[in-house]
């Protein structure tokens, strides 16, 4: 398979292999050479042999063969004359992992440029604009740039001026520097009380850290869908975690709305409880789809994780069995979530009247619009096939279901939140995939790339899209190019793009990342991967990935949380975004997965803080 002449100019410093019979005398062009991206399987197959002399692209274009070779024979210089004279690529400080299906994991040793501080604006001088004039008899016009620290880096490092030619017009003056500044959109305050019990009683009530749930809940709440058959209600305990359970469908955090709409205002969060949803059908079938958490709390939940509980955390366990055969259709799992939101609900109205001194702690987030600084976009795909995979986009309460829009009958487009919408409780997860790479409700509360980007000084993340992933490719390709058209839309100058679990949302991510990259956004894509969720789908825009996976062996381990996104990541995340951007190259990785790479870079990201 020949290559075009952007390909060869790309692997310019790979080995020349003819794709086919080529004859003595033929001047070798971009059409006479094999991919070498495939060269790996061919070696594999045994088809290719590389010798040690096997001559690069860059230095055989142009060139002419002296002997008729055959098929996926290597260049070497005994067949060739005019070899040409390549500069070397510097090699990038990073470093780099894959696994078989081309997933790239990378973090630089140096940060993007400085950025000014807030408030005091600054410029490097650096560069030479330079504008020919054909029709005025070549006359050249050359003035200095003027780069802002910390603004959009199409170019990193500005190249030195050059002397003025002689003759040359009078200089223009500099363009004046962009103004740094931060404005902030709206402010969200999250009051924290903490629990310290929880216990069942006659009424629901909150008093001096015992948080008290009424025992008639679970009944009424039965009528809230007839899907739900049977409720069940515990308590498990930090020091009595080994108590068997169903397979675990969500991790949700109790919050409610006290001032304002999601995303500003006041809301009250009660810290060391989260709530467990679970769930089997009337015939026993766990209520999942790719690998099951059932079985003892201690060890089939990674605790700590942003969509977990932490390992202090009172765990109220709502276990529901639903109508038998329904667990694998959408209105199944959903039913379940909505019993347990009723249930929830009259505690929020509690909590919506404890008194904010009673707080232990206020946290504040603010949507921050930073000028002067790279534009940048988190894109979020969440689960839309329509079956059990859903999700409810900005419910009425924090983390809540009613008063949202699930996803799916949204159509699964692209929907545009403000970070402290997402910080708010704004998705709520109805995903029943595979337990260890599935964000939780409480993930999203606890976001770390939102919290992560709407924090950095050095960007300004103008928003979070999230997008389903719809199961037939249509729709795929329709929602993909919607993603595409608001980022465009945003003019940003770089966009990070996550997904949970793997399989066939794979084909909207790669998708995502090609719509963005080809509008001239640097893109970083963030997944699980490693070894059972291998990509299937890749694009040229696909040159810089970050896997979740925290599982030795590289597999769905079947633990609540194990390989979702996690503090570390985002900051691999963001790191490998800022180089992008900064127009530094991104090692190519190798075939095989390799967990170790991945904590040397980890090792690289914690070196440079």
């Amino acid at each position: 398979m020949s290559i075009t002449q952007e390909t060869a100019a790309h692997h310019k410093n790979d080995p020349a292999v003819v794709c086919c019979l080529t004859e003595a005398g033929t001047v070798i062009s971009p059409a006479d050479l094999e991919d070498p991206a495939i060269f790996p399987d061919l070696e594999d197959s045994g088809l290719l042999n590389l010798p040690a002399n096997v001559l690069k692209i860059g230095q055989i274009l142009g060139a002419k063969l002296t002997k008729t070779i055959d098929a996926l024979t290597p260049i070497t210089p005994d067949v060739v004359e005019g070899i040409q004279a390549i500069e070397e690529a510097t090699e990038a400080a990073v470093e780099a992992t894959v696994d078989d299906e081309g997933v790239r994991e990378a973090a630089p040793v140096a940060t993007a440029a400085p950025v000014a501080q807030v408030g005091e604006p600054s410029v490097v001088a650096g560069g030479m604009v330079k504008i020919r004039i054909e029709e005025a008899k070549g006359i050249n016009l050359e003035f200095p740039t003027v780069v802002m620290s910390g603004g959009a880096p199409a170019a990193a490092q500005a190249e030195a001026p050059a002397a003025q030619p002689a003759g040359a017009v009078a200089a223009v003056e500099a363009a004046p520097a962009v103004k740094v500044e931060d404005k902030v959109r709206r402010t969200l305050n999250i009051r924290e009380f903490a629990v310290k019990k929880v216990e069942l009683g006659e009424t629901t009530s909150f008093e001096n850290g015992v948080l008290t749930i009424r025992k008639a809940l679970c009944e009424e709440a039965l009528k809230a869908d007839p899907l739900v058959k049977k409720i069940e209600m515990d308590f498990v305990t930090p020091d009595n975690k080994h108590v068997y359970s169903p397979t675990i469908m969500d991790c949700m955090p109790i919050a409610a709305k006290v001032e304002g709409s999601l995303g500003e205002g006041v809301t009250h969060a009660l810290t060391g409880v989260v709530v467990i949803l679970t769930g089997v059908d009337e015939s026993g079938l766990q209520v999942h789809e790719f690998g099951s958490c059932e079985g003892h709390m201690d060890e089939k939940i990674r605790y700590g994780r942003p969509g977990t509980p932490d390992e202090g955390d009172i765990m109220i366990r709502v276990m529901t069995t639903i109508a038998a055969g329904c667990g694998m259709e959408r209105r199944g799992p959903y039913a379940a979530h909505k019993v347990c939101d009723i249930i929830l609900q009259e505690v929020r109205e509690v909590l919506k009247k404890v008194p904010a001194e009673q707080a232990v702690n206020t946290i504040e987030h603010k949507d921050v619009t930073r000028l002067g600084r790279p534009r940048v976009v988190l894109v979020k795909e969440i689960m839309g096939q329509g079956a059990m995979h859903d999700n409810v986009i900005l419910p009425t309460e924090p983390a809540g279901v009613f008063g949202g829009r699930p996803n799916v009958d949204l159509g699964n487009v692209p929907v545009v939140l403000s970070p402290n919408e997402v910080r708010d409780g704004g998705i709520h997860a109805l995903t029943c995939i595979g337990p260890a790479s599935k964000e939780n409700t409480r993930h999203y509360f606890r976001e770390p790339l939102v919290s992560l980007m709407a924090n950095d000084e050095e960007i300004n993340l103008v928003g979070v899209v999230f997008v389903g992933s719809p199961q037939i490719n249509d729709e795929k390709n329709y929602v993909c190019g919607r993603v595409g058209a608001i980022v465009e839309a945003l003019g940003v100058d770089g966009a990070i793009v996550t997904t949970e679990g793997f399989g066939n949302n794979h084909i909207d991510f790669a998708g995502h990342i090609e719509q963005i990259g080809k509008r001239g956004v640097s893109v970083v894509g963030v997944t699980y991967s490693a070894y059972q969720g291998a990509l299937v789908v890749g694009n040229k825009y696909m040159d810089a990935m970050i896997d979740l996976n925290k599982d030795s062996n590289g597999f769905e381990s079947e633990v609540l949380g194990d390989n979702t996104l996690c503090p570390w990541d985002a900051e691999r995340a963001l790191r490998m975004l800022k180089t992008k951007m900064a127009g530094e190259e991104i090692k190519a990785p190798g075939r095989k997965w390799d967990q170790s790479v991945i904590e040397a870079n980890q090792k690289l990201v914690d070196a440079a803080k």
